[in-house]
């Protein structure tokens, strides 16, 4: 079995009879090198089948151009959406992308961190895991002048660094303020763990709009867990396994309101007649499912813009090391659909 010989840019000067510093700078279109010798030297780079190591060259000029991408889940519609407006952003900048899941353990986050300062990224951006309370694992980055940026999953206040979120509190507040005006009274809310900074600004939301409408906060009728369609399912069962019924459901994120549908649909549960439901982050699921779904969407073209504009600003900046908190706030807008369709309360 043949050994492969990688060539480097000594094969194409010796091949050409050109010095070294003329083809490296051909390679990299100098402009006091002639289209002509561009060409040849091209030319004969592809037919050694000559790779420029991008990796020598980042460690030469001290950068990778390529940035660390960090999300809880990538099957996940909201994280999928950002991280490819974002791939799509940073190449307009001639960066590229690498994206990293951590499934929502924290040990694997801390070691993704550790891999992705290895591997020299010139900028980080995160969405942290739901359990992650101690940022402390991601220093290294601010220590070493590394752009950091956190969004969605954001560290507290205390944390120094750029953080872009979603309104979320806005969300929880409309999202159960739509289900009141349209005449619910008795509404569950199902939500993530609140070790996340996502769901208790959603729950102290929709409290806020339980007690500007003079309705009582019920205990049994808040559910936390991981948002899965299984965890979801057997909150279902639980909200359901008794009269009365729940005239509305507040969840969350979208695969739970489409989990609540499809139970109400399997047990004779009419949507919207006996039960509304609204879920959170618009997923176009829940524009195709019938009867469709209101929801809160939380514009990831936005989002994933504004994250690559922090990371280039930050790099650019002359002292990016000068950490402080500095947060950006992503519209919300409800997105009303079938799912709580109804003449709803007069207004006074």
């Amino acid at each position: 079995m043949a050994i492969r010989t990688e060539k480097t840019i000594v094969d194409i000067a010796d091949e050409l009879g050109l010095s070294v510093s003329t083809v490296s700078r051909a390679l990299n279109d100098h402009p006091n090198i002639s289209l002509k010798t561009k060409e040849r030297v091209k030319k004969m780079a592809r037919k050694l089948g000559y790779r420029p190591n991008a990796m020598a060259a980042g460690l030469r000029n001290n950068k990778s151009k390529t940035i660390g991408l960090i999300v809880p889940r990538i099957s996940m519609f909201y994280p999928a959406a950002i991280s490819t407006i974002i791939q799509n952003k940073l190449q307009e900048y001639g960066y590229n992308l690498i994206i990293c899941q951590s499934n929502d353990s924290l040990e694997q986050e801390i070691a993704l961190v550790n891999t992705l300062y290895s591997a020299r990224v010139d900028g980080l951006a995160v969405s942290a895991t739901l359990y992650t309370s101690d940022f402390s694992h991601f220093d290294i980055f601010k220590q070493q002048n590394i752009p950091l940026v956190f969004f969605d999953r954001v560290p507290p206040k205390e944390y120094n660094v750029k953080v872009i979120k979603g309104d979320d509190f806005l969300g929880g507040s409309l999202a159960t303020e739509h289900l009141i005006d349209k005449g619910c009274k008795d509404i569950v809310h199902i939500s993530g763990p609140l070790t996340c900074n996502l769901y208790k600004e959603r729950l102290a939301g929709y409290k806020d709009a339980l007690q500007k409408n003079k309705l009582p906060y019920k205990k049994p009728r808040v559910f936390f867990h991981e948002l899965t369609k299984e965890n979801a399912w057997q909150t279902a069962e639980k909200i359901f396994s008794q009269k009365p019924y729940p005239d509305g459901v507040f969840a969350t994120n979208d695969t739970t309101a489409l989990t609540i549908l499809e139970y109400c649909r399997k047990n004779g549960i009419q949507v919207p007649q006996q039960c509304k439901i609204v879920g959170y982050s618009n997923d176009p699921r829940t524009e195709i499912v019938t009867p469709s779904i209101t929801s809160v969407d939380q514009y990831p073209s936005t989002m994933g813009e504004r994250i690559v504009a922090a990371l280039m600003d930050l790099i650019q900046a002359k002292h990016p090391a000068a950490y402080r908190h500095s947060q950006e706030i992503v519209p919300i807008t409800l997105v009303e659909r079938e799912s709580t369709a109804g003449p709803g309360r007069k207004k006074k």
